[in-house]
């Protein structure tokens, strides 16, 4: 918690953007890409557990009912996690050819902001969030 809203006063502080990421292969970047889409899709999978959507009994019943269909038809579950996949890749996919096609490269180029402060800003804003539930389930 400290750790996070400290990193994020960092980036406040500490604008410059490090130059080494400024020259990477395009291989890297994607492979960085698909790093970052996982981290930030995994987080968002706690935040009904944070906010007390799921009681331990819903969450058994939920991997009862998975662990149910992966034993029933493994190739299913697999299947229908390529089918999603595929999904997610091609719709990405046409919107950036329709950005690219259609609006330009210009457009991209001059509307282009920073998120360094948004992202800076959030750090702190949950590391003080996480703090501040973490004080006040103790008591």
């Amino acid at each position: 918690m400290v750790l996070v809203s400290g990193f994020g006063i960092f980036r406040f502080v500490n604008r410059r953007h490090p130059r080494v990421l400024a020259r990477i292969r395009p291989t890297q970047l994607g492979l960085w890409s698909f790093a970052v889409a996982i981290a930030h899709g995994a987080g968002l999978m706690l935040v009904p557990i944070y906010l007390g959507l799921c009681r331990a009994a819903d969450v058994d019943t939920g991997h009862e009912r998975a662990g149910t269909i992966i034993k029933a038809d493994l190739s299913m579950a697999v299947l229908v996690s390529v089918v999603h996949s595929v999904a997610m890749i091609s719709a990405g996919g046409l919107l950036v050819w329709l950005v690219y096609r259609h609006v330009g490269i210009k457009f991209v180029s001059r509307s282009w902001f920073n998120l360094d402060a948004t992202w800076a800003f959030s750090l702190v804003f949950v590391g003080a969030l996480s703090l501040a539930i973490s004080l006040a389930s103790r008591h």
